[in-house]
């Protein structure tokens, strides 16, 4: 069998050089000219102290849809301690936002206002630029985003309404799903009117009472039960509160002890928690807190106050659009289907195999790595643990405006991700090669999306 050799391109000594590091964010005060949405009334918090240059969202969405259910489970990592660490050629980039921002902010920043600023976008032209990589100042990311995932409609006349609409749609969600019994019971209680004499105090002398049914009553094990539904809520909600306290602990804007970084923190719980209870089939799945955190940050970041104080809302309805593209991945009962997540890491390990079969035998044949043991984060957490903040919003403007959509995309980074370092795997055995793809090293990361858009044109 003839091995397939490795296409000279990948081993161009244009990627062999470091690349600049980013300049500071984009400040000029210019933003694209679009109407103000009706923003909920919230107070404004102090201005984020990220560990990333913050990138700026924008108006929010149109059509969310209500809630569509992705079921959960537990994202576990396989780690295995390798005996000594091999001597091997390292054919990593260095890394850290790796695009130039000087070069490539410029001229694709002007394309992307300009297009914002139409009545109506058109949002094929609008993935073609922003494929380009999206500056991160000027609030633009927030906007393209809430557009890629048709949050935003097209026609910027209608943004004002369909704001207003979907933040006070998420508002009452809030008011009917993140209530205790207890209140809920005050609330009905409140309501009642005795219409009749007979409730009234008679001759009799004793105090009326109010009537609790047996679904009103906190020891009811009934399926109707608002206590019952209320308790088994609560371990959900014990782990969404410690997942989101563990949401990217090196950054201000999402830990410690400023009422800034309190507030992000509770914003991300009750998205998570309205989500869940919303989507009884899919409910919390351990990891979506770090799926949410990306959208979270760029729309709370937007250096318009009157967009970020929305931020909660906009946020939740991106979510439920990105998960409604990945949710087969995070069923259980689907994992053995042909849309499950073994199906689709299979299909990972099948798209290694066509453009670099030498790697592909060597890892799943020869040293036994099975694709499952790094794959599985890979995919159901979109590469957001195996690269720095800043990276993974720039990887997120490609799964997001590629064309082919995200899963497809997604997937193809993956492979891109194996092949740029297969002169280290090609050298190591079954543990030193876990323990890199679970350990994914710095890596240009303009390189890496070049790589990987070359396997579409190969494929």
């Amino acid at each position: 069998m003839v091995k397939k050799k490795v296409p000279d391109w990948l081993n161009s000594s244009l990627w062999s050089t470091t690349t600049a590091p980013p300049p500071p964010d984009d400040d000029r005060p210019q933003r694209y000219a679009a109407p103000k949405p009706v923003a909920a009334a919230a107070s404004a918090a102090e201005p984020p102290v990220p560990v990333v240059a913050p990138p700026a969202p924008a108006p929010t969405h149109v059509h969310a849809p209500v809630p569509v259910p992705v079921p959960p489970r537990d994202v576990v990592s396989v780690q295995q301690e390798p005996p000594k660490p091999q001597v091997i050629v390292s054919d990593t980039r260095p890394s850290n936002s790796d695009r130039n921002d000087d070069e490539n902010g410029s001229f694709v920043q002007p394309q992307l206002l300009s297009e914002l600023s139409k009545k109506v976008i058109n949002v094929r032209e609008l993935r073609r630029i922003a494929m380009q990589g999206i500056p991160d100042g000027a609030g633009i990311r927030s906007t393209v985003w809430k557009l890629l995932l048709g949050y935003l409609p097209p026609d910027r006349g209608l943004w004002p309404s369909e704001l207003a609409k979907k933040r006070s749609q998420y508002k009452h969600f809030k008011d009917d799903l993140l209530v205790n019994p207890s209140e809920i019971t005050r609330r009905l209680d409140k309501s009642t009117i005795y219409e009749s004499e007979e409730w009234k105090c008679e001759s009799s002398g004793f105090l009326s009472r109010s009537e609790i049914t047996h679904d009103e009553h906190p020891l009811s094990l009934g399926k109707s039960s608002i206590w019952n539904q209320f308790f088994q809520d609560s371990e959900i909600m014990e782990q969404i509160d410690r997942d989101v306290k563990r949401t990217h602990p090196d950054m201000h804007f999402f830990s410690g002890d400023s009422s800034f970084a309190k507030s992000n923190q509770e914003a991300l719980k009750n998205i998570l928690i309205v989500f869940a209870k919303l989507n009884p089939g899919i409910r919390y799945v351990q990891g979506m807190n770090e799926i949410l955190a990306p959208l979270y940050y760029v729309f709370k970041s937007d250096p318009d106050e009157e967009f970020s104080v929305s931020a909660e809302a906009d946020t939740f309805f991106c979510f439920v659009e990105l998960l409604s593209g990945f949710r087969d991945n995070f069923c259980q009962q689907l994992d053995n289907s042909v849309v499950g997540i073994r199906s689709t890491i299979t299909r990972l390990s099948q798209l290694l195999k066509e453009h670099d079969e030498e790697l592909w035998r060597h890892l799943e044949v020869t040293t036994k790595v099975n694709p499952q043991f790094y794959a599985f984060r890979w995919i159901t957490l979109l590469l957001t643990q195996e690269f720095n903040f800043a990276d993974s919003l720039h990887i997120w403007d490609t799964l997001l405006s590629d064309p082919d959509g995200p899963q497809e995309t997604l997937l193809r980074v993956c492979c891109a991700m194996l092949i740029l370092i297969r002169r280290r795997l090609l050298a190591g055995d079954f543990t030193s090669n876990l323990k890199l793809l679970q350990n994914y090293p710095p890596t240009n990361i303009s390189h890496l999306l070049y790589v990987a858009n070359k396997l579409r044109t190969l494929g």
